[in-house]
């Protein structure tokens, strides 16, 4: 997947040039110039940016304490016994097994050779664990992704062990739908045929029809830059959204899908006060008020909605999304970015002043 957004300068404000140049480059308006430069995140209770988890999009304390277990100790059986413990059923498995994998990616990619040693221990020890496999399939996926570029052999070849890797998960746990979610990544990378992706789509239905993952995995498959168009990838986003029941974060995909085609589409002037983006927007803020308070993919959401919002200079709703998410930057779009936590500190920071230069302050922000 491309970048699709302008990637901001690493590190938080250090002169006055800097914050003058993000904001230029972002396309965002403040109303009070001069002002913003003023805002303090810290003010209202904000986690510092060093200190943001770039390992999960929200929290989930068990997850948490697992995953310092496993990297202090580089001892996965705790790991295997929280997966074990975790049903198939709902999205904390999927967002678990992602958690997993990406833990063991970034130390891979910070000690090469020797990070992420738990992982291949708990594969090679516990070969039947379909836990195991299924975080090692995912691994698989984000190596491809962040190691090499898409269409070369080394691409494929990672891909194809991931598939490997994934089928071998899906007959260790027959009713689970993740190893078939891993694959919706592997299938958009390989170039999978409509048909051959059909085949996949058809069981993770089968198990999760509601599995919001799922249908972010087969949305970026629809996108033109993959294997359909803008028009295939808008459709299917429209015919989810249209079919969710009430509670469903599906109502949020069409918001998704301007975000995959951002780049193509932001052609006019405040294209996000057009009707487009109202639309979109406005179902995602539906989403987010109707689901369930611990639907694990709320965060996600909370997450896509905080960088169009500011870019819509809508404030005080950026502001609202922020207090929900604030600690955690693993999801997009941030993850896109290389370094996750400055790109979305940048944006909490013109929310903040955004939302000052128009009258908010800490006392005016409801927890």
């Amino acid at each position: 997947m491309e970048i699709l957004v302008v990637l901001f300068a690493v590190g938080m404000m250090c002169a006055i040039l800097v914050p003058w140049v993000r904001r230029r480059r972002s396309g965002i308006r403040l109303t009070t110039p001069g002002a913003p430069d003023a805002a303090d995140p810290a003010a209202y209770g904000f986690v510092r940016q060093e200190e943001l988890d770039l390992r999960m999009p929200g929290p989930d304390q068990d997850l948490v304490d697992v995953l310092d277990l496993v990297q202090r100790t580089q001892d996965w059986r705790a790991a295997a016994q929280l997966l074990a413990g975790t049903g198939k059923e709902g999205e904390v498995r999927w967002q678990r097994v992602q958690a997993f994998a990406g833990a063991a990616s970034l130390e891979l990619a910070a000690r090469p050779g020797e990070g992420g040693a738990w992982l291949r221990a708990w594969r090679a020890e516990a070969p039947k664990d379909a836990g195991a496999a299924a975080v090692h399939a995912e691994f698989l996926v984000q190596q491809a992704w962040r190691s090499s570029a898409a269409g070369t052999d080394d691409f494929r070849i990672i891909l194809e062990e991931a598939r490997k890797v994934s089928g071998e998960a899906a007959l260790l746990a027959p009713g689970d739908p993740v190893p078939y979610v891993v694959e919706l990544a592997v299938a958009r990378g390989l170039g999978y045929s409509h048909e051959e992706f059909d085949q996949v789509w058809a069981k993770v239905i089968d198990r999760a029809p509601e599995h919001m993952g799922a249908h972010l995995a087969a949305l970026h498959y629809w996108c033109e830059k993959w294997h359909g168009s803008r028009q295939d990838a808008d459709r299917f986003a429209q015919s989810a959204a249209a079919r969710a029941p009430r509670g469903s974060l599906l109502a949020a995909l069409p918001l998704f899908a301007v975000y995959e085609h951002l780049p193509e589409i932001v052609i006019v002037r405040d294209f996000y006060r057009t009707e487009v983006m109202s639309k979109a927007l406005d179902g995602a803020m539906y989403a987010v008020h109707s689901a369930r308070p611990d639907d694990p993919m709320l965060a996600h959401v909370r997450h896509l909605l905080v960088m169009f919002l500011v870019r819509a200079e809508r404030w005080a709703e950026a502001m609202d999304q922020i207090v929900h998410v604030d600690g955690h930057v693993g999801a997009l779009p941030w993850t896109l970015s290389g370094d996750p936590a400055g790109e979305y500190a940048v944006y909490r920071a013109l929310a903040v002043a955004g939302y000052e230069a128009n009258g908010g302050s800490p006392a005016t922000l409801p927890h």
